[in-house]
């Protein structure tokens, strides 16, 4: 690593004798095209230029302790210390690439109080944070960050609905983004963060955060007609255990603060992403980079790999010579069909055990002989976990986790993010790694960073996916071209795709018993390569999958970590085009909105040599049947080549390129 004082060409501190901004400091990104410029009026204030257009108006930062000391109350600047970054990231589970360039330019700004700020400009983003070094601990009381924006842009917002039984702050982070002008938005909508900010002219801004740990998550809130401001759940007091098919613990007394904390620490990143292009909101790892560094010494046995799932598709299985269910003969199906298409593990998911006693296990399932057939086949078993039952027995279950071979967890059923959820992320995360297990979260908010620290922790949900075909039309093509643009920037989601009966706009019906998609099947194909996840779950039924050997051995041969990724064309909520690199080979997918069009891919990514090109596309047929496909192979791809792909309407495609 390189870090070293930056020249003052690269940040300034100035004097001024504006009464508003008698202390100014500016700091630019290694590039130069991005600027921060920073003063103390009563209040710790920042704006951002953009190639010299202001993108960020005066924003406010501050923290109130219970207490009363605040960095707004600390004085002027009393001193700053410059850096430059030039840095290298090697990722143990690749999302989008192997080496992860971290080149920022930093400046941190001291106070009289024992409060500092550091800033981070990167070429694609800033971001600040807060630090204390107080002896003892804290209560924060409340944070500010607000991020001002000029104009009137339009916003994807992604809006709570508020539960009957529950505060505001019980989510399980999977809204649709609402899009909409910022004046039009309700000043009491609340969303939770990443929100994607689009004026008028590019550059877009996503807001989001970081290196979330021992502190609540930040939710965004229009306050005046210009601004979003941060929100905070309030630490929780008293909690009830809310009864049903999957108890969770809700919240029924909040504290006037949002934390107790050490005093002698650092806070969340808050992060502006810049893109003056969509497709490097696509490409961005900034939230990663700015994640805290792994605490793992040795991640070696993190086995990403694709995996199945038989809860969307409620087992309905056909052509089998048993009665489908939770049971042993259908999991064994499973193993089989894993094996059989290239995936690395099933998942046992609700129903294997009770709910609330891992150690109930389903009398039609025979764990030893299910673990030994799976040991046999070489295909590892995963475990669906309700998270309040996970945390109470969670050292005796993870021995047992360990005797059955399983060596991938989903818990599920956590929906919040204040302080003591925070934590309960974080001491699982550990107790996995330190038993060499994989975890998965569901009901949960995002990564945010958390990815990086705890590389076991290989994907979150958080996301408004497959599942939602069960039960509603929410899960649009449409809404599938939002989310690699929004969710996606704060780490892997697990939105469960495959689905292998799928269909028009008009047809679609939800359906608990034959779960269909809107789109087409290479759409469905597509999500593999395009949405960052190193465990991907595919939720479409074997029984028909087993029909179509092809799709299947195609799907199957997909990696799920990479060498390098490259967003060769996109727009937000219209089209994506991905480019990702396996060792020698490379693999394109496309996804597509309601409109049929043509993808123009020009080859130029690709090393010299002969590529076989194999194509899984849309069928001629597809915009009235969206399960038609068409499989074809050649010889001959090379590099600066062109070729135009049809994506019909919720359409997409699958090249794999291998080098011969």
């Amino acid at each position: 690593m390189e870090s070293m004082k930056v020249t003052l060409l690269a940040i300034t501190f100035l004097i001024s004798s504006a009464a508003a901004a008698r202390d100014s400091l500016q700091l630019s990104s290694p590039a130069g095209n991005i600027a921060i410029r920073i003063w103390k009026e009563k209040e710790l204030k920042y704006l951002v230029r953009h190639n010299g257009k202001t993108i960020l108006g005066p924003s406010t930062i501050d923290m109130l302790l219970d207490d009363g000391k605040s960095i707004s109350a600390s004085g002027s600047i009393q001193s700053h210390s410059l850096s430059r970054v030039r840095d290298s990231i090697i990722s143990p589970v690749p999302e989008k690439r192997r080496v992860i360039r971290d080149n920022y330019n930093q400046v941190t700004i001291r106070f009289s109080q024992p409060f500092s700020v550091a800033f981070r400009a990167y070429d694609d983003g800033v971001a600040y944070r807060i630090i204390t070094s107080f002896r003892d601990s804290i209560i924060v009381r409340q944070e500010t960050a607000s991020f001002h924006l000029p104009g009137q842009p339009t916003i994807y917002f992604p809006v709570i609905s508020k539960r009957e039984n529950a505060d505001i702050f019980h989510t399980s982070f999977e809204e649709l983004y609402r899009v909409t002008r910022l004046d039009s938005l309700s000043d009491t909508a609340l969303a939770y963060s990443p929100v994607l900010v689009a004026p008028t002219e590019n550059p877009k801004i996503a807001i989001i955060e970081s290196d979330l740990d021992d502190y609540p998550g930040m939710f965004l809130q229009r306050k005046n007609s210009n601004s979003l401001d941060a929100v905070f759940a309030p630490y929780p007091l008293e909690e009830k255990v809310n009864p049903g098919e999957f108890p969770q613990r809700i919240v029924t007394r909040r504290a006037e603060y949002i934390a107790r904390t050490s005093g002698n620490r650092t806070f969340p990143w808050r992060i502006a992403v810049i893109a003056k292009e969509d497709r490097e909101l696509a490409s961005t790892d900034i939230v990663y980079r700015l994640g805290a560094a792994s605490k793992l010494t040795d991640p070696s046995w993190i086995k990403p790999g694709k995996g199945t799932d038989e809860w969307i598709i409620g087992i309905n299985l056909f052509n089998v010579p048993f009665r489908a269910g939770i049971n042993t003969a259908t999991y064994k199906y499973y193993i089989d069909f894993a094996k059989r298409f290239g995936f690395q593990r099933i998942m046992l998911d609700a129903g294997w055990s009770d709910n609330s006693d891992l150690f109930a296990v389903n009398a039609a399932l025979n764990m030893d002989s299910l673990s030994s057939y799976a040991r046999e086949n070489g295909i590892r078993l995963s475990m669906w976990t309700l998270a309040m039952t996970l945390d109470r027995q969670l050292d005796s279950a993870l021995r047992q986790f360990k005797k059955w071979g399983v060596d991938f967890v989903m818990t599920d059923f956590i929906d919040r993010d204040d302080q003591l959820a925070v934590r309960f992320y974080h001491r699982m995360a550990k107790a996995f790694a330190d038993q060499k297990i994989m975890l998965m979260f569901h009901g949960a908010f995002a990564p945010k960073g958390l990815n990086r620290t705890y590389p076991n922790v290989v994907s979150t949900e958080g996301v408004l996916g497959s599942e939602y075909n069960i039960w509603s039309d929410k899960v649009t093509p449409d809404h599938d071209l939002v989310l690699p643009f929004t969710r996606m920037l704060a780490g892997p989601m697990d939105y469960e795709p495959g689905i292998l009966n799928n269909a028009t706009r008009k047809g679609f019906r939800a359906n608990d018993q034959h779960v269909a998609s809107m789109g087409t099947r290479c759409h469905q194909l597509a999500m593999f390569l395009v949405y960052d996840n190193p465990v991907p779950i595919f939720s479409g039924n074997p029984s028909q999958a087993h029909l179509e050997p092809a799709f299947m051995e195609l799907l199957g041969s997909i990696p799920t970590t990479w060498d390098e990724t490259k967003i060769i064309d996109a727009r937000v909520g219209q089209y994506i085009l991905t480019a990702r690199k396996k060792g020698k080979d490379w693999y394109v997918g496309g996804m597509n909105d309601w409109t049929q069009r043509d993808a123009d891919i020009k080859f130029d990514f690709l090393e010299d040599g002969t590529y076989q090109a194999t194509l899984c596309q849309d069928g001629i047929n597809s915009d009235r049947y969206p399960a038609d496909y068409q499989i074809t192979t050649e010889t001959g791809t090379q590099k600066n080549k062109t070729k135009s792909i049809r994506m019909a309407p919720g359409g997409g495609f699958l090249l794999r390129l291998t080098k011969q």
